[in-house]
């Protein structure tokens, strides 16, 4: 079992840059965070990381292919494997649905996976060949190239999905894996691994080579009341973006969440944190004391199939820049990252 640390880019750069660092020490497989307009731009920030480490992998988990280009994404990823000495990989989709609505743009009508999948087509050509000539549904080159090459033989890129089946399917059988995001239930990994190996037996590929990743809302501390609540306060933002079959794999009742769901829409995040029961918060988080996450991980992920938990640590930073509110007693990112590698991480050693 892989452990990752995914950070959204809103503390202090030179804070995000020292528990990177400290990451890299403790032996964490790889740092992501999201690529989206509403945080602090994450390229730059892994390319000044990329000097300060030595292990730890870097990219996007993930990046979209409607708000960025893929050849840009290609060359963002290519240019950062090389600053870190071949520890770039990435994770496309067409990306948060709600950002895409800030943009004027409708999910329903771009089709979101005959999107990804070419634009996965493009990202691995760039990547493998340096140039490319196409002509596709959603994009069209004529022997566009870039200088920008790679340092790894291959340069690992997957896709990220959530409601399925037809997205794990594609990410099986034509990536490098898929990283779920937001599920925490055995059923709902088993679920997405099924379709991930059907996917991927479908073009003849071992479907245990690929990273299946799960992306979680996770605290923990020696106050597992407080974790709780910090995740607690993160869990409505994060779930108004789960499809509803997703909700319904995850054991929760899709118009449980629904008032959370609209208080969030609507702008008033107190009212949505306040509707959020504290039962539903840790049906959809990792949170707790140590103990009580490795128990989750060992009782309901790593049973579907999953072999990298990618630990989306929240602290009291991030609740206050998100929420506003003031959560007492909740461990530090780094405190967090400690606690990961002192109490989870050594059950899989």
């Amino acid at each position: 079992m892989r452990f990752s640390y995914v950070l959204l880019p809103d503390h202090p750069l030179q804070e995000s840059l020292a528990s990177i660092r400290l990451a890299d020490e403790l032996g964490f497989h790889a740092c992501y965070a999201a690529d989206e307009t509403w945080h602090k731009d994450m390229w730059l920030l892994f390319a000044a990381a990329a000097t300060q480490t030595d292990r730890i992998r870097f990219g996007p988990s993930l990046s979209s292919v409607v708000l960025r280009e893929p050849t840009l994404i290609a060359q963002a990823l290519a240019t950062l494997d090389e600053l870190s000495g071949g520890r770039a990989e990435g994770v496309l989709s067409c990306g948060n649905f709600g950002l895409l609505a800030q943009y004027g743009v409708d999910w329903s009508r771009i089709r979101p996976l005959s999107r990804t999948k070419e634009a996965l087509h493009v990202v691995r050509t760039l990547l493998d060949e340096g140039a490319i000539t196409h002509s596709g549904e959603f994009f069209t080159y004529d022997g566009l190239f870039t200088f920008a090459r790679p340092v790894q033989d291959h340069l690992p890129v997957k896709l990220g999905a959530m409601r399925g089946p037809k997205s794990f399917e594609a990410a099986g059988e034509l990536s490098d894996g898929c990283h779920h995001a937001l599920s925490y239930t055995r059923e709902a990994y088993e679920y997405a691994v099924r379709h991930i190996r059907a996917g991927a037996e479908r073009a003849g590929r071992d479907w245990r080579s690929l990273d299946i990743g799960a992306w979680v809302v996770f605290a923990t501390g020696p106050d597992g009341a407080a974790a709780k609540e910090a995740a607690r306060s993160m869990v409505g933002i994060y779930a108004s973006s789960m499809p509803e079959e997703q909700v319904r794999r995850n054991g929760v009742d899709p118009r449980e969440l629904k008032p959370v769901v609209d208080a969030i829409a609507a702008g008033d995040l107190a009212r949505g944190i306040e509707l959020t029961s504290p039962e539903v918060a840790e049906r959809l988080s990792v949170s707790g004391t140590p103990e009580e996450c490795l128990e989750k991980i060992r009782r309901d992920i790593e049973p579907g199939g999953v072999n990298h938990v990618i630990c989306a640590v929240t602290d009291s930073v991030l609740v206050k820049a998100f929420t506003g509110r003031e959560v007492a007693g909740v461990a530090s990112v780094d405190d967090q990252l400690r606690l990961i590698h002192d109490h989870i991480m050594p059950a899989w050693d």
